[in-house]
């Protein structure tokens, strides 16, 4: 059973208080600018934003080398890159206990345009970063460029692909998981890595911080707007809900994972409803665009069990947002790529549970929901496995006459190692013939071009992670016709 004051224990044990600075410093001098981590922003909506950044100096120091005292940042908004056309700004106080982060959800703003930011604490500002709203409810939208990610090792490669994104003239950025590895560094790493697993805030905090120094990383924040999911590694390991764990009491794995949450939640561009507490962090939500989009994005980690992998709560609110979803395209934007795959090839059927293939019940219900509500336009995003593949969603895929209901598109690896043989995915497409697409050859992104008529998808592969300055090609196109569930090569 759950004892809530071990629980405390064991989160003060890996970092966690909750005590008040001494005093404010409002007019700090740093000798050096205290934002080395970059600025961001997330969650688009018609009204606003979240903006975030985080006060440090040196990442290499405890508590980034900032005085552990309440300090002022200034933030504003304006409608043109000089700043000179201020529409919104406002202060807040950050504290040492959320590591001198700040999130604000700006609102007020005007529907389906470009914005500019920027933060000043002390005798320094911030770079300047862009951002921007979306349409308005309901209101015609001809157009949606975004890409989506995942999977990134800093010692496995440089990230490279968002120099890419940069040049891909976006108007939003999808991270489906695995934003930090808390796996140790490999022997052959390509860049230094931390070598001990992440236990504590602090190595939690030091980690994100080394992931942020990539240049590339925080210019694509920078440059535009990003929705976000969590996967198993920015905690541990194949995680899901609270499984048994040898000689680590429930109070600990959950401290632990609070921990992570919390980390998490301090270096990325969240709403502020999304702040982790003591039963969780909450990160499901859904994000619209105009009456072309509606973005569902999902949590397939803390809430699993045995027969469901998003939860009860999770599947009920799934369920009612697509029922009465006003968007003509509806994008289940998650960690775990859905398809079926069986492999390897050959008379034994094995299969990956730790993602949909381990809750089939819960998957062909979805489906089938999705097909008895005729949702118009279903496509499913993942990441994950660190290869591409592309599928029609059914039902049943053992039963020739079930019908095809979604899409899938699954972007591999920023940088990451094959999770199996290379070739293996390409080898595995004739035990599955839904699959139309697989690659675990390249790491990379998708890039989608979305309008009423079409969702017009680009595979693109990075030459090269070991080369920061590697050439990015598209390794294959597909489509999905408005009304027309199943991809087909462009």
């Amino acid at each position: 059973m759950f004892d809530r004051r071990r629980f405390l224990q064991a989160l003060a044990a890996l970092g966690v208080t909750g005590a008040t600075p001494a005093y404010t410093q409002e007019r700090l001098r740093f000798a050096a600018p205290p934002f080395a981590l970059g600025v961001a922003s997330g969650y688009p909506d018609p009204s606003g934003f979240s903006l975030w950044t985080r006060l440090v100096v040196d990442p290499t120091q405890p508590g980034g080398g900032v005085d552990p005292v309440r300090t002022r940042l200034n933030w504003e908004v304006a409608t043109d890159d000089r700043m000179k056309n201020v529409v919104a700004s406002g202060f807040e106080f950050l504290v040492p206990a959320s590591a001198h982060s700040l999130h604000v959800d700006v609102r007020g703003l005007e529907a389906d345009r470009w914005y500019w930011y920027r933060f000043a604490a002390g005798n320094s500002e911030s770079p300047i970063g862009r951002t921007r709203t979306a349409p308005a409810v309901r209101a015609p939208a001809s157009r949606l460029r975004f890409a989506f990610a995942s999977c990134q090792h800093f010692g496995q490669g440089a990230f490279s692909a968002y120099r890419h994104m940069l040049a891909d003239e976006l108007d939003l950025v999808a991270f489906l998981g695995d934003y930090i590895c808390a796996k140790d560094a490999a022997g052959d790493a390509a860049r230094t890595h931390a070598s001990s697993r992440p236990q504590t805030l602090s190595r939690y905090r030091a980690r994100h911080a080394l992931y942020k120094s990539d240049p590339d990383l925080r210019a694509a924040h920078a440059a535009y707007p990003w929705i976000c999911t969590w996967d198993d590694h920015g905690a541990a390991n194949e995680y899901a809900a609270n499984p048994p764990e040898t000689k680590v009491s429930l109070e600990e794995r959950l401290a632990r994972r609070l921990v992570a949450y919390k980390a998490y939640y301090e270096h990325m561009p969240l709403r502020n409803g999304m702040r982790p507490t003591a039963d969780g962090m909450q990160i499901f939500a859904q994000m619209g665009w105009g009456d072309l989009a509606r973005f569902y994005i999902l949590d397939g980690r803390q809430y699993r069990s045995e027969r469901t992998l998003l939860g009860k709560r999770q599947e009920a609110w799934l369920q009612t947002a697509l029922e009465f979803t006003p968007a003509r395209w509806n994008v289940l934007t998650q960690q775990a790529r859905m398809a079926r795959l069986e492999q390897p090839p050959g008379p034994r059927c094995q299969a990956w549970t730790d993602g949909w293939d381990g809750h089939p019940a819960a998957r062909r219900k979805l489906l089938e929901f999705m097909a008895a509500k005729q949702i118009r336009n279903p496509v499913a995003i993942a990441g994950d496995t660190h290869a591409f593949y592309v599928a029609d969603l059914t039902p049943d895929v053992q039963d020739a006459a079930s019908q095809v209901v979604a899409s899938e598109f699954v972007a591999s690896s920023i940088a990451a190692k094959p999770s199996s043989p290379r070739e293996r995915a390409e080898q595995s497409l004739p035990e599955n013939p839904h699959v139309k697409f697989a690659d675990n050859r390249h790491c990379g992104y998708v890039r989608v071009e979305l309008t009423p008529r079409q969702w017009h998808a680009d595979l693109r592969a990075i030459e090269s992670v070991e080369k920061p300055d590697a050439p990015c090609s598209t390794l294959a196109r597909f489509v999905v016709d408005d009304g027309q569930p199943g991809p087909r090569r462009a």
